[in-house]
C-alpha cells in the first residue's frame, strides 16, 4: 500500500474550541482574584485551580499544560519557551503523560499565563483533578508502519466529549485513558483506566479492543480485557458506560482504594463487564457518525509528502565514517510509513539535566527545527524525550548537526542512559525522597556509549513516592524513593514491563531486596548489570534474561555480593 500525498497532521481549535478556553482563562482570572482578595478560602480555591492543572508543590505553584496525545507545533513549541522565561525560571519539564509543567509559578501570574497558552490553542484543563485527564496516544500516530488505525481524531472526540463533561469532573478519583492504533504498543495502555487499542474485527474491519482496571502507583494493576471488539462509532458510548458504573460505584471513602483498578479488582472482570454493557445498552444506539468524525478529521491539518525523498540515501556515506551520526541513526532514526521519511528522536537525558528538562532556548531552537525540517511539529512521548516524524532522507545530516549543538543528538535511545524519572524531592509536596539526582549520577556513570550499547536496550524508571509518576512498577530496573525514620532510601526491583505486544507481555517488577541508601543506588544497579552480563545467552536483552533466570537468582546474588 502506498501512502504518499496526505496524512493528518495536528488539530486545530474549531471557533467553539477557542471560545471554550478563553471562557475558562477568564472564569479562572476571577477566581484568582477572588482567593488572592480573601474572598474564597484555600479548602475553596483548591477544586477550582486543580480543575485548571494548578498545583501547589514544595516551593511554588506547579501547572500541568495538556498536550493532547502529544502533538505541538512550532508556534505552540516557541510560546511553551517564552512562558518559561517569562513566569518560570527558564525552564519547562515534559513529563510521563504528554503534559509539560513549570514548577516556580506566582499564583497572581497564572491567568495571564493561561492565556497566553490560550492564544496558541494550548490549555491546563483537566490535567489534575478527579476527572478524565490529558489522552494520551502512540507518539508515532500517523507515521508507524506497523499502524492500523491513526487514533487522533478518536482521542480528539473522546477529549472534546469528557472536557467539563458535568457528569464526570467530580469520578472518586483521578482518570487515564490511553489509544494505541498499531500493533506494537507503545502507549503502555494495560496500565491505564481505560486502554484502547485498534484491532480488526471477525470480518476484517477495523474497531477497539477495550481493557479496564490498569494502574501503577500503590496497588499497581495490569488492565484486563473488558471488550474484545468495540466498533469504532460505539467508542464514546462505551466509554461513558465504563464511566458511570465506576462513578455510580467506585469508592469514595478512601482515597487510596478509590482508582477503577480497585472496583475491578473487587468484582471480577467478569461481573464489570456485566455492569457496563447493561448501562451501555440503553445508550448503544448514540452512534459516531460518519459525518462527526470526518467533522474532526478536517479540523486536522495535512501534511504533504515528497514522492521524490525515497531515493536520497547520501546520509549513508556519512554514516560509514562518522561513528556518532551513524550511531544515532541507529538508535535515535526509527522506520516511517513513508519511503525517504524518517522518524527522529530527539534525546533529552543528558548529562547534569533532569530527564525531560528543556531550556528556553532550547525549545526556540527545537522550533526552528520543526519548521525547516519537520514541517512545522514534534511529539512529546510518554519516556520524557520528543520526535520529529516526517523528517526526509536529505535532511537527517542537517538535523542530526543541529541537534548535537543542543546535546540533543546522542544516541542513547533505549539503551540504560534513557532512563524516566519524576520531579520527585525537588519539587514534589507528595514525594519521600529525590530522584533528579539519582537520574542525573545514572546517566553520568553509564556516559560511556560503549558500555550502554554492550547492555543492550534497559529501561530504567525512577519515581520518588508510591504514586509512581515514573512508572518504576514497568521498569527493567525500578527504583522507588521512600523514607525512612527520615532518611531517602530506595527499593529497587526488576522484571517489569509496561507490554509492547504478544512477545513483550506486560508485567510488574518485583522488589530485589532490602531499600538501600542514596549513596548506595548507584553500585546496585552496577551490580544487576554485573550479574546480567554473567547470566545472558548471546544477545538476549536485559528483559528475556531475567524472564529466564527468574528475579530470584538476582536478588540471590545480590544478597550474596552485599553480605
Amino acid at each position: 500500500m502506498e501512502f504518499f500525498g496526505y496524512l493528518l497532521a495536528m488539530y486545530r481549535y474549531s471557533p467553539m474550541d477557542l471560545q471554550f478556553v478563553n471562557e475558562r482563562v477568564a472564569e479562572f482570572r476571577d477566581q484568582v482574584r477572588r482567593r488572592n482578595a480573601g474572598e474564597l478560602s484555600e479548602d475553596e480555591f483548591r477544586p477550582l485551580r486543580l480543575m485548571n492543572g494548578l498545583y501547589m508543590q514544595r516551593h511554588a505553584y506547579m501547572l500541568r499544560v495538556a498536550i493532547p496525545y502529544g502533538f505541538l507545533n512550532s508556534t505552540q513549541m516557541r510560546k511553551l519557551g517564552a512562558i518559561a522565561e517569562k513566569y518560570d525560571r527558564g525552564f519547562g519539564h515534559f513529563t510521563t503523560r504528554q503534559n509539560l509543567q513549570y514548577n516556580w509559578l506566582k499564583l497572581e501570574e497564572v491567568p495571564d499565563l493561561l492565556q497566553e497558552l490560550a492564544d496558541v490553542e494550548m490549555n491546563g484543563i483537566q490535567t489534575s483533578g478527579n476527572c478524565v485527564r490529558n489522552i494520551t496516544s502512540d507518539p508515532y500516530a500517523g507515521v508507524a508502519r506497523d499502524e492500523l488505525l491513526d487514533c487522533r481524531p478518536y482521542c480528539e472526540i473522546l477529549r472534546q466529549y469528557v472536557a467539563l463533561h458535568p457528569e464526570f469532573m467530580y469520578l472518586p478519583r483521578k482518570f487515564k485513558i490511553a489509544f494505541s492504533g498499531a500493533t506494537e504498543d507503545r502507549a503502555a495502555t494495560e496500565f491505564h483506566d481505560i486502554g484502547i487499542k485498534a484491532v480488526h474485527g471477525p470480518s476484517g474491519e477495523l474497531g477497539f479492543q477495550v481493557l479496564v482496571g490498569g494502574g501503577l502507583g500503590r496497588t499497581p494493576r495490569i488492565g484486563q480485557v473488558v471488550r474484545e471488539f468495540l466498533p469504532l462509532e460505539d467508542l464514546v458510548s462505551y466509554t461513558e458506560a465504563i464511566l458511570r458504573v465506576y462513578n455510580l460505584h467506585g469508592r469514595r471513602d478512601n482515597k487510596f482504594k478509590a482508582r477503577i483498578k480497585i472496583l475491578v479488582g473487587a468484582l471480577g472482570i467478569d461481573e464489570f463487564r456485566r455492569q457496563v454493557e447493561a448501562e451501555w445498552a440503553p445508550i448503544a444506539g448514540e452512534k459516531l457518525d460518519e459525518e462527526r468524525v470526518s467533522a474532526v478529521v478536517r479540523q486536522f491539518n495535512d501534511v504533504v509528502f515528497d514522492v521524490t525523498a525515497a531515493t536520497d540515501q547520501r546520509f549513508r556515506e556519512r554514516a560509514l565514517t562518522d561513528t556518532s551520526f551513524r550511531r544515532w541513526i541507529e538508535r535515535n532514526v526509527k522506520p516511517h510509513r513513508v519511503p525517504g521519511y524518517n522518524v527522529v528522536l530527539v534525546s533529552l537525558k543528558r548529562p547534569k539535566i533532569a530527564p525531560g528538562d528543556v531550556f528556553t532556548h532550547e525549545f526556540d531552537a527545537l522550533a526552528d527545527l520543526m519548521d525547516r525540517y519537520n514541517q512545522g511539529y514534534c511529539t512529546a512521548l510518554y519516556n520524557q524525550n520528543v520526535c520529529l516524524q516526517y523528517v526526509r532522507n536529505a535532511d537527517l545530516e542537517a538535523v542530526y548537526d543541529a541537534l548535537a549543538t543542543l546535546g540533543m543528538a546522542t544516541g542513547n535511545m533505549g539503551t540504560i542512559q534513557d532512563l524516566i524519572c519524576c520531579p520527585g524531592l525537588d519539587f514534589c509536596s507528595l514525594a519521600n525522597a529525590s530522584s533528579i539526582p539519582i537520574a542525573k549520577q545514572l546517566i553520568e556513570r553509564f556516559a560511556d556509549l560503549d558500555e550502554a550499547y554492550e547492555y543492550g536496550t534497559v529501561d530504567i524508571k525512577m519515581s520518588g513516592c508510591i504514586n509512581a509518576c515514573g512508572h518504576h512498577h514497568v521498569g527493567d530496573i525500578g527504583i522507588l524513593g521512600i523514607d525512612k525514620h527520615g532518611a531517602e532510601f530506595y527499593q529497587i526491583a526488576i522484571g517489569g514491563s509496561p507490554g509492547t505486544g504478544p512477545g513483550d507481555p506486560a508485567s510488574l517488577a518485583e522488589i530485589i531486596g532490602p531499600a538501600v541508601a542514596l549513596d548506595a543506588v548507584i553500585d546496585t544497579v552496577e551490580r544487576i548489570m554485573d550479574h546480567y552480563v554473567e547470566v545472558r545467552r548471546g544477545a538476549e536483552s536485559f528483559r528475556d534474561a531475567v524472564r529466564r533466570v527468574g528475579v530470584a537468582d538476582f536478588k540471590q546474588y545480590l544478597a550474596g555480593v552485599t553480605a
